[in-house]
């Protein structure tokens, strides 16, 4: 058989080089449509930066712990207030900046119900911009600081994120911005050593809170977080606390008229008793 009846019969597999590596390098380049066919999901937790592969770095624990405190805080408020829904870790947005475009996949991302561009129950990513984005910040290189710090930050506000979080173990790199009117973040003011957001209004904690990671039992306690946590429970708590009260209330007032009525009985029988004597007495005296 000829070469070239050879080659028609079994024709070079082209499609080998359809698809991209598996499990490509930090920094490798890579098109948007490849990134949301084959790295999204990836669970190497890419990012994609104006075609190049970023991979979220990871926060020690107790970075974590500060911003599981956070979520479990957040949580507590949105069931009260039901105002916002949020995603966590591998959901992503895209991000139109001037001269790139960018998909970042903030550790948390909140949407408000009023956010033009809603967070629609089937979303495997989200098509707008997120009113709040917080970071849990790895400080393992100068570089991912770095990223969370000022490049995030710069993406973020550029892209009209509201507020942005960096949350991490050591107070000094714990940051807070809120966009101002002209689109510029500024500090997030630490009046009373406390965070108060203006994306949720009413959504407060204490800086210090983040370290101590208050229990629920504590919360609810607490006048900054009392309006939030379990507003529900502590009213059903404080309504128990009144009905057992009044039941208390009731038993005494019962008892005390059971020992009115049991003095009554006893000072009348006094009484009679004594007359029965004066009238005995009356009848043996001198006739």
């Amino acid at each position: 058989m000829s070469p070239t009846a050879l080659a028609l019969a079994d024709p070079p597999d082209e499609t080998l080089d359809a698809y991209p590596p598996i499990d490509p390098p930090e920094g490798a380049r890579v098109s948007e449509a490849d990134y949301w066919a084959h790295y999204y999901e990836h669970e190497n937790g890419y990012e994609w930066n104006n075609g190049i592969l970023e991979v979220k770095p990871v926060s020690d624990v107790l970075t974590l712990q500060v911003y599981q405190w956070l979520l479990a805080l957040l949580r507590f408020y949105l069931g009260t207030h039901h105002n916002a829904r949020f995603t966590t870790l591998d959901f992503g947005f895209r991000l139109t900046l001037p001269g790139k475009v960018a998909i970042r996949k903030p550790d948390l991302g909140l949407v408000r119900h009023d956010n033009a561009v809603p967070l629609e129950d089937l979303d495997r990513s989200y098509r707008g911009v997120f009113d709040l984005c917080v970071e849990a910040l790895s400080d393992s290189r100068p570089a991912e600081i770095k990223r969370d710090t000022e490049q995030k930050r710069q993406e973020y506000e550029a892209a009209g994120v509201g507020e942005y979080f960096i949350l991490h173990h050591e107070p000094h790199w714990q940051l807070f911005y809120r966009r101002g009117p002209f689109g510029r973040y500024a500090p997030i003011p630490r009046d009373d050593g406390m965070i108060r957001s203006g994306v949720l209004p009413g959504f407060q904690f204490r800086l210090s809170d983040l370290l101590r990671q208050p229990e629920p039992e504590a919360l609810i306690e607490d006048p900054v977080y009392a309006p939030f946590v379990l507003p529900r429970w502590q009213a059903d708590r404080a309504a128990h606390a009144a009905e057992r009260i009044a039941r208390q209330q009731a038993e005494l007032r019962v008892e005390l008229a059971e020992q009115s009525a049991r003095q009554e009985r006893a000072e009348k029988e006094a009484l009679l008793a004594e007359l029965a004597r004066l009238r005995a007495a009356a009848q043996d005296g001198p006739h």
